[in-house]
């Protein structure tokens, strides 16, 4: 575990000093194994393509384990598979293009980076803050619930299974497409219950929570399998509309979107230091037995 936060640690400090690194992080390997397995179809395609890279994975960790420096080249692996799973696209840099576009029309265009499933975006601030905060479960906080829990490995899968599970243009038969979209659903469950509670605890919590209980009492079981998580959307919405119900009222305090983006951006970055520091205490509290 304390190999894992230094490489997080690291990897982190990279993109924020770095962000050009998101270049190399695009996914044309994946897809051309994804083409390459063109000739198969339903679950197996999904699972074959998801297990290959996975396992490939595995071996190079127990590879690595044999050799001299181990825990060197350990972290070097490490750090390069989480830097590749932070992608495809910049998350803060994606931020930043929104908040740093010169017009409205540039704005927009910025704003349709953070869909991971190529479905539009609406310029207001509650889908704007639902967008953003699906974009740091996926990019962010699910990348590294996984990393810490079983490794680069883990890492790795929720990676792939995203993008084989959002991404449309792969070319996926029905049937595999529904697996993909399941796994990535599953992937997704614990890592976004956890980041909702975060959400409350550096932001509103009667309205999140209320928001995440109130999603909970309404949906149909197991409907998260099939549509995703939709309490984090739900709990976003619902943090946004309370802040923006405790303005002064003027219209335009009401509609600032670009003010709602910086609030949640700073809450996100509160939460992801509330992550780290409880992967700290962990730490910790091991050495300290």
């Amino acid at each position: 575990m304390a190999v894992s936060l230094l490489t997080a640690l690291i990897a982190l400090g990279l993109l924020h000093l770095h962000p050009q690194l998101a270049h190399w992080r695009a996914d044309a390997g994946f897809r051309r194994w994804v083409a390459q397995l063109g000739d198969a179809s339903g679950a197996g395609r999904t699972l074959l393509t998801l297990a290959v890279p996975v396992v490939l994975c595995l071996v190079l960790v127990w590879v690595i384990g044999l050799l001299p420096m181990r825990d060197l080249l350990g972290l070097a692996f490490s750090l390069a598979v989480l830097l590749y799973c932070f992608g495809p696209h910049a998350y803060e840099a994606d931020l930043e293009a929104i908040l740093r576009a010169p017009d409205g029309v540039s704005r927009q265009a910025a704003l349709q980076a953070l869909s991971d499933d190529g479905e539009p975006i609406a310029w207001n601030a509650v889908a704007v803050g639902e967008a953003v905060a699906y974009a740091a479960l996926r990019r962010r906080f699910g990348v590294l619930f996984w990393f810490f829990v079983l490794g680069p490995a883990g890492a790795l899968l929720y990676r792939l299974a995203q993008t084989l599970g959002r991404d449309t243009s792969l070319g996926l038969d029905t049937e595999a497409y529904t697996l993909a979209r399941r796994i990535a659903h599953s992937l997704d469950w614990i890592p976004a219950q956890l980041l909702v509670f975060t959400l409350a605890l550096v932001g509103h919590w009667d309205a999140v929570i209320g928001a995440w209980r109130q999603w909970h009492r309404q949906s149909i079981p197991g409907s998260w399998l099939r549509e995703g998580p939709g309490f984090l959307g739900a709990a976003a919405r619902a943090d946004v509309e309370v802040d923006i119900e405790a303005g002064d009222g003027y219209v335009e305090e009401r509609i600032d979107v670009l003010g709602e983006l910086r609030r949640l951006r700073s809450a996100l970055v509160r939460a992801l230091l509330a992550w780290l520091s409880l992967v700290a205490l962990i730490v910790l509290a091991g050495w300290m037995h």
